[in-house]
């Protein structure tokens, strides 16, 4: 996915809601249903995961990881982002 791929979903205020898969082969952000599926290659130990993830949406996004905040979600695979 090129940088800034989804730049039109990129709303101040907009939470993502994201299911995770920490510890995959590659790092891939794709849509499901009216949320996002995120594979990440970081293992999920010391919030690694998490920033592998905001990193990625921040790409697909075209904005600053800075303007990402997890709101739910730091132990789980289920998370939600907000664009700040």
């Amino acid at each position: 996915m090129k940088r800034g791929a989804w730049a039109e979903l990129a709303v101040t205020g907009r939470e993502f809601h994201l299911k995770v898969t920490p510890g995959a082969r590659r790092q891939a952000l794709e849509q499901a249903g009216e949320g996002f599926r995120a594979h990440v290659t970081a293992a999920p130990e010391d919030g690694k995961a998490n920033a592998a993830v905001a990193e990625l949406l921040a790409q697909a996004l075209g904005v600053a990881k800075s303007r990402l905040t997890l709101l739910r979600g730091a132990t789980s695979r289920d998370k939600v982002f907000r664009l700040d």
